[in-house]
């Protein structure tokens, strides 16, 4: 009897929808920031535009078999760093930007012009805006990180709730645990940390994570204890690691993947 059971999925393949489907002629920007650069939520899709301060705004749906208009909403006076949707309001959509401030938008229903201005507007952060993300399970509250800060923030109330302690060095990501009650961070001092913000703004756990200072993620495997972790060797390997936060004092796993040449 073999002792391994095989995958359902052994057999499957991805398949390319019709070319009717397709979003095409867009032309996306290349800004460099350690947040997203394209993002969706059940009814919009947005992306870094090549005009500074501007993000590209599709409908996710194409009604009648028509073809998808992309729109352009000026946000920020500078770059676009990073945005997200809000969990829950798929058509509020917050932006962080080098001009040192969050907006808050609601974008309008499909077939219907993009906001002028912004709904309400968080900061000066006391620096360019590099990183944030909604919280997964609190409406209106929203983490940014600038510098070597994060900030926890009531949307609602345009208040901080919580100032971290600060990082050692830049801050290049941040992620909220799927059920909300810690948010994880990654340096450029290499260290991975911790945060239970309702307890403590200091970190309640730390490691080594990278060797590289170069550009690093890391991402909650759900409501689990598990991160992964995404940066370089001290050789300037691109490699993936498996975190237990449990037990945090080094990677469960490593991988490889391939060489950087910068």
């Amino acid at each position: 009897m073999n002792r391994f059971k095989a995958s359902k999925f052994r057999h499957t393949e991805a398949r390319l929808p019709r070319r009717e489907a397709w979003i095409g002629g867009i032309r996306a920007g290349s800004v460099a920031s350690c947040g997203n650069h394209v993002k969706a939520s059940c009814r919009w899709i947005a992306f870094n535009a090549e005009a500074a301060g501007v993000l590209g705004i599709v409908p996710l749906e194409c009604k009648d078999g028509g073809k998808r208009t992309v729109s352009q909403l000026c946000c920020h006076s500078d770059v676009v760093t990073d945005f997200d949707f809000s969990p829950f309001d798929q058509l509020l959509l917050a932006t962080g930007s080098a001009d040192e401030t969050v907006k808050v938008w609601r974008l309008p229903e499909s077939g219907q012009d993009l906001p002028g201005a912004a709904g309400l507007t968080l900061g000066p952060g006391g620096g360019p805006l590099d990183v944030l993300q909604f919280h997964p399970t609190a409406d209106g509250v929203l983490a940014s990180g600038a510098g070597k800060r994060v900030t926890v923030w009531d949307v609602g109330q345009q208040q901080p709730l919580t100032a971290l302690d600060s990082h050692g060095d830049q801050l290049q990501s941040l992620a909220w645990k799927r059920d909300g009650r810690l948010l994880g961070t990654s340096c450029k001092d290499k260290k991975l940390r911790i945060f239970d913000p309702r307890a403590s703004p200091a970190a309640s756990q730390s490691v080594l994570g990278h060797e590289n200072n170069k550009d690093s993620r890391l991402l909650w495997m759900g409501s689990s204890d598990y991160l992964i972790s995404v940066g370089f060797s001290q050789m300037r390997e691109r490699e993936v690691k498996l975190w237990d936060t449990r037990r945090f004092s080094g990677a469960m796993l490593t991988v490889a993947l391939d060489t950087s040449p910068g």
